[in-house]
């Protein structure tokens, strides 16, 4: 019962942020309303899946906006410019990301403190190759960005697309038990004769390659790029985390869980635009709504326990 609620308290959450917006801004209620809304989810909720990949593994990333407004650097730059350098460079991003992990578990480090010290390596070196907002998407990322799929906009295909492949990927295949029994029980993994330092490297590196991805789709979406573009999506990742039914340790993620609570982030800030509330006050109502749904979650887990 507990797995069921991860995931309907974050479906309920979305339902009545949505039918609020449309009750709000009946327009909204169309094809061309719902792609205005859920227009940033796209890159929200990779860099939200990158996260989880990291708390997977009981560690935390407070270095992923720094590092996704790095790629969306690269993107509107190299690769616009010299396509074979600029994915040679983004390849190198998510090798890096991997040895990062390697490294934390090697030298036993604070993920915390090592991904926050990484945040301004990676800004420091945004700021290199943009120092002022500018380059340009490149052609086809732009295409496929702006693409208008029949029936649903690109943004809701794309997270039915993401949920169905995380999920996979983490939840069926032995792979991905093997990375959650690393968050879960690492001695138990150790005995079984895997490597938990290559396991690391590998949960880095998936959340390496979704950053990456997050960047590449940003950019498709504003055409240009700048060094601080994606900070917040250190904390929106993992909020959404959090908010889809994960946990900070045990590895307990829910991948279908973390891309609704992307959408449900990116919705609330739309919904709080047409209360004109002030910008200031929005990621403190966007908290506001992640605190209701865990206190939600709290209370139907002390219900769970007392059956």
């Amino acid at each position: 019962m507990q797995t069921k609620y991860r995931i309907l308290l974050p479906l309920i959450s979305l339902a009545v942020l949505l039918a609020a917006t449309f009750w709000m801004q009946p327009r909204t209620m169309s094809y061309f309303g719902v792609n205005l809304l859920f227009n940033l989810a796209v890159p929200i909720a990779l860099a939200t899946i990158a996260q989880m990949m990291i708390i997977m593994v009981n560690d935390i990333d407070l270095g992923m906006g720094a590092f996704v407004s790095l790629v969306a650097c690269v993107v509107a730059t190299f690769l616009q410019d010299t396509p074979v350098l600029g994915t040679i460079m983004l390849i190198g991003l998510i090798l890096s990301y991997a040895a990062m992990g390697a490294l934390i578990h090697r030298l036993e480090l604070p993920a915390i403190v090592v991904t926050l010290g990484m945040s301004f390596v990676w800004g420091g070196l945004a700021l290199f190759i943009l120092p002022s907002p500018g380059g340009a998407s490149p052609g086809w990322l732009r295409a496929l960005m702006t693409s208008k799929p029949p029936l649903m906009p690109m943004a809701v295909v794309a997270a039915i697309l993401f949920s169905i492949v995380t999920h996979l990927l983490i939840m069926r295949s032995g792979i991905g038990t093997v990375l959650r029994g690393v968050g879960g029980n690492t001695r138990a993994v150790q005995r079984a004769g895997w490597s938990v330092i290559w396991l690391k490297a590998l949960a880095y590196g998936l959340a390496g390659l979704f950053a990456v991805l997050a960047g590449m789709a940003l950019v498709g979406l504003t055409t240009s790029a700048d060094a601080n573009i994606a900070l917040r999506y250190t904390l929106l990742s993992i909020a959404g985390v959090i908010l889809g039914g994960g946990e900070f340790i045990g590895g307990k993620v829910s991948p279908t869980g973390a891309v609704i609570g992307a959408l449900t982030l990116t919705l609330a800030s739309s919904f709080l635009n047409f209360m004109r509330l002030n910008p200031d006050w929005q990621i403190g109502a966007q908290g506001a709504i992640l605190i209701l749904v865990l206190t939600a979650r709290l209370l139907f887990a002390k219900r769970e326990a007392r059956t």
